[in-house]
């Protein structure tokens, strides 16, 4: 009898075409942009999604949408709720923390509002929340934490300050997990993409000398889109990363190349 006469039917698959049908995946941010297509994108691959956002007709409009079942939680990522469901799981193989937020200032005129809540919810909220997924995935020995980044973790930019230290400090946060969760099968990495055309960023290109600078800075000269950022999610919640942790996947058009 041969070797493979044991192997499940997805590991019978070269490495590249294993996917994540069946596994399970919880998507912050999951109502809209970057979140939504994620949500979307790990439904059509198979997996069973978890959508987290604080709109209850956003997260209906998604399951409507899926290509699977999908299981909407009404939920403040930034409150303990979310965290005390997360960890009462039986199962979680992927968590894509994308929930986030900016707010640009010039640097002299930042209020501490503006600072206040965006470290709030991009550095602690998103902390808080990895940890109690990286609880549950330890019990399994297995998982793929995906940190949404941005391209401004790895340059500075005007008037994103506050936005640029919070995704900074996203990338260590990514870097330090990946050396601590490596020997418990945890894997974590980052998608860094550069602007996509999301209802957060939109009104940004309504000015055009924003538009222009940001059009200068891009060498492929386009936007990123939301199906690409989505495909690298689903890339880095799947088998054919599977050494792959601590790294930042830039999708960036070669910004960040300069």
């Amino acid at each position: 009898m041969g070797t493979n006469s044991t192997k499940t039917h997805a590991e019978s698959r070269p490495l590249w075409a294993r996917g994540i049908e069946g596994q399970v995946a919880l998507v912050t941010g999951a109502g809209r942009g970057l979140g939504r297509a994620c949500a979307l994108a790990l439904s059509q691959a198979g997996a069973q999604v978890i959508a987290v956002a604080r709109t209850a007709a956003e997260l209906e409009r998604l399951a409507r949408d899926a290509a699977g079942p999908v299981e909407a939680w009404i939920e403040d990522v930034r409150g303990d709720a979310l965290l005390g469901r997360i960890e009462a799981l039986a199962r979680l193989d992927v968590l894509v923390n994308n929930a986030g937020s900016n707010r640009p200032q010039p640097f002299l005129e930042v209020t501490d509002d503006a600072l206040d809540g965006l470290l709030e919810l991009n550095v602690r909220a998103a902390y808080r929340v990895a940890r109690s997924a990286a609880r549950v995935m330890v019990r399994a020995s297995r998982g793929s934490i995906i940190h949404m980044s941005s391209q401004m973790g790895h340059v500075g930019s005007p008037q994103r300050s506050v936005y640029c230290m919070t995704k900074h400090a996203i990338e260590g946060l990514s870097k330090a997990m990946a050396v601590e969760l490596a020997p418990l099968g945890i894997r974590v990495n980052t998608v860094a993409p550069t602007f996509v055309d999301t209802p957060m960023t939109r009104p940004y290109f309504e000015n055009p000398a924003f538009a222009d600078f940001v059009m200068s800075m891009i060498p492929a000269r386009r936007l990123g889109t939301l199906e690409e950022v989505a495909a690298a999610v689903v890339y880095l919640a799947s088998p054919a990363s599977g050494i792959v942790t601590g790294t930042s996947l830039r999708l960036d058009g070669g910004w960040t190349a300069h």
